[in-house]
This record gives structure tokens, C-alpha cells and sequence, in this order.
């Protein structure tokens, strides 16, 4: 089964970049599909190999950055041929 992920990871701390920019690196290394903008980072790809590589980079986050917020949005289908028609 396919799945779109919208992802926001936000560091509550003083250095907030390092963090992030180590957590899309990751993504962009698992050889999923991921697209960026500047709000979000968005994964496409089966679900098992989405949430297996998510559940590893997620932990690995959250044990290196003191005070974390991940905000995840999940959609059934991939989504990432989407072009607005209006």
C-alpha cells in the first residue's frame, strides 16, 4: 500500500537548524521519494519501508535533540504526483 507522509520537525531550542537539516539528510539517504519546501518535508513510498525508515530517523532525533516537536500527517496514496487543477 502507498502512503504520503507531510513531515515537521521543529527543535525548540536556540540552535534549531543543525537538527533539521540532519533529519532531511537521513531522509533524502533512504532512497524513498522525498520532496521538500520550506514549511515541510514531504515521503512517498510503501508503507512498511516508509514507517520502518521513519520510526528509526524519528527515535535517532528525538534521543539527540533535547526539547523536539514532530508533526506528521499520513495519507493513503501517494500523493506526490499532485498538481492543483484551479
Amino acid at each position: 500500500m502507498k502512503i504520503s507522509v507531510e513531515l515537521t520537525l521543529t527543535p525548540v531550542q536556540d540552535n534549531f537548524g543543525p537538527p533539521i537539516i540532519n533529519f532531511i539528510k537521513k531522509l533524502r539517504a533512504s532512497g524513498l521519494k522525498v520532496m521538500e519546501n520550506p514549511l515541510s518535508t514531504q515521503v512517498y513510498g510503501e508503507y512498511d519501508e516508509v514507517m520502518e525508515m521513519l520510526q528509526r530517523e524519528i527515535k535517532e532525533s528525538f534521543e539527540n535533540t533535547e526539547r523536539i516537536v514532530l508533526t506528521m500527517k499520513l495519507v493513503k496514496s501517494d500523493r506526490s504526483s499532485y498538481e492543483p487543477d484551479f
